[in-house]
Formats: C-alpha cells, structure tokens, sequence
C-alpha cells in the first residue's frame, strides 16, 4: 500500500486507524470540510472506523457528521496509509485510508461536528487546497477516471 506524508519516526509506536474517505463529486464540483482545530485545513470529508462498525457505515456516518450532506457511493478507489501525530487524540497513528468516490445526493442540515464547515470549491482547485498528499493524489485520479 502506497504511503504519504511524513517519513516513519524510528522508534516510535504506531498504532493503527483505519479510516474511510469521500471524493464527492457533483459534476466539475467537490464538496470538502473545513477543519478548524487543531489546525485549519481542508480535507475529504471521512474519519476513523468505530470498533465494530462496518466501513460503508462509517462514510456515510462521517460525512455528514462533517458536510451535513448525504451521499451515494459510487466505487471505491483505493486506499493509502500515513503516519502522523494525531493532537486531538494525543496518538500516534498509522492511519489506513481508504478513500470512495461518491456522489452528494441531499443536504440535511450544517455539519454536526463542531470546528467543521462544508465547503464546495472547483474540482481541479481540490489538487491545490487538500491539506493531505494522499488525499490530493486520490481526487486527481478520481478526476482523470472522469468521462468527459
């Protein structure tokens, strides 16, 4: 599995976090989050996988704990992993991504989750703003798989 970001810290422990992710699409649109804490980025909307819970479950519970929007998932489209610090768990992570492509189908409401804001942008602007190597390498092949 490919990895991005940073280099792996010798001696440090990792734990791992698997996760899921959603390159959502609405013609030549994406809809991402905005993260204002611990510090202010935009991301796929996604996060990590309860125990127990099915990863198709958690997508759809994640993103619209984050966009406020309900999807349909078109495909998976492959997966990623990274290690990083993660400050709002005080956690070392592997995180293993997992990344969908989907449609937004109906906004319900703003976000649930405190410090996000769903942010629609150009597609192609997403490979510049994405906060995520992985995440930006994820959407530029959704994007080339396009038909025209």
């Amino acid at each position: 599995m490919r990895r991005f970001g940073e280099s792996v810290k010798q001696g440090q422990v990792y734990r791992p976090r698997p996760g899921v992710y959603a390159v959502l699409l609405d013609g030549s649109d994406l809809l991402v989050t905005h993260q204002a804490e611990p510090t202010p980025e935009i991301q796929l909307p996604g996060g990590g996988i309860d125990p127990g819970e099915h990863p198709v479950a958690a997508l759809h519970r994640e993103v619209f704990e984050e966009t406020g929007w309900k999807m349909q998932i078109t495909r998976r489209l492959g997966a990623y992993r990274r290690f990083t610090y993660m400050p709002e768990y005080d956690k070392w992570a592997e995180k293993i991504c997992a990344i969908y492509l989907a449609v937004p189908v109906r906004r319900i409401g703003p976000p649930l989750e405190a410090g996000h804001t769903a942010i629609w942008m150009p597609a192609r602007d997403g490979l510049d703003r994405l906060a995520n190597a992985g995440d930006r390498a994820f959407l530029a092949r959704a994007l080339r798989d396009q038909p025209r």
